[in-house]
């Protein structure tokens, strides 16, 4: 009985085809299913590629319908864009966030969403039926109310959440810290993957997301914008993000709060509009 309940998900399986994903239990799994969505689907126009401070602006948060998020939490903004630079096809644009720069690519990642597939022939029809199912009992959030409670949530003032005691935490670890070496290796890695994509058509676009006043001036947040502004002089290779600052909040010192990441999601999408019109 059990052959036969293999056999008849194996062919199931191939009939539906793998695309369904395991609900996510962690970030990390969040983050491989989004990988995974990326080189199994069609390709979307805009691709964005980060550490946690960019895996804020969630896809939902985009009016555009094309628009992948592959940023990582805790990871290297890096192991995105190489993920994205190998696929056989690219999106339009590719926008890299230039706010973490110090941490290492994740070579796993990279080599499991760029090399071939690997088949599970044994738990792939098991697998399939739970994805199918969790998919079936949590069907996407509907549009309409989505955009509807972002305007609500726009429409309020900012947050007027007492975030020092994350701040000054935030500020001593960023001032103890020395990403310069990493942070030049990356960005050597990162000029190189652009020009691979640029020579294939895509547009590769540098972004900076906005920190905390306090943030911005520490020594590692300094030191890394240094590098990085130095190595992409021309302001054209980066795209403005134009929101008030004292329009924005940071929950805990470092990553937007979802009202401040709706706004820097609204002006990355004005901006983007502005590149298309030249």
């Amino acid at each position: 009985m059990a052959a036969a309940v293999l056999l008849a998900g194996r062919v199931a399986t191939n009939l539906v085809g793998t695309r369904l994903q395991q609900p996510a239990t962690t970030t990390r799994d969040g983050s491989l299913i989004t990988l995974n969505r990326y080189v199994q689907e069609p390709v979307p126009d805009v691709v964005l590629v980060g550490s946690s401070i960019g895996w804020r602006l969630k896809e939902e948060y985009f009016s555009l319908a094309l628009v992948r998020n592959l940023s990582l939490a805790g990871g290297s903004p890096v192991t995105g864009l190489e993920i994205v630079a190998k696929q056989p096809a690219l999106p339009k644009y590719v926008l890299i966030e230039t706010n973490i720069l110090s941490r290492p690519v994740d070579r796993a990642l990279v080599d499991r969403f760029t090399g071939p597939e690997q088949s599970e022939t044994f738990l792939r029809p098991v697998r399939t039926a739970i994805a199918a199912y969790e998919a079936w009992n949590h069907a996407p959030p509907d549009p309409a109310r989505l955009r509807a409670a972002h305007a609500r949530l726009l429409k309020e003032p900012p947050s007027d959440f007492d975030n020092r005691v994350y701040v000054e935490r935030v500020v001593k670890g960023m001032n103890a810290e020395d990403p310069g070496a990493a942070t030049r290796d990356n960005v050597a890695l990162i000029k190189q993957l652009i020009s691979g994509i640029e020579r294939r058509g895509a547009r590769a676009l540098l972004i900076d997301i906005p920190f905390a006043p306090e943030v911005e001036k520490t020594r590692a947040a300094q030191m890394s914008s240094e590098i990085v502004r130095s190595a992409f002089p021309d302001r054209e290779a980066w795209l403005s993000i134009d929101v008030p600052p004292d329009e924005l909040r940071w929950a805990d010192g470092v990553h937007l709060d979802e009202r401040s990441a709706l706004l820097v999601t609204r002006a990355i999408e004005q901006a983007l509009a502005a590149r298309g019109q030249k």
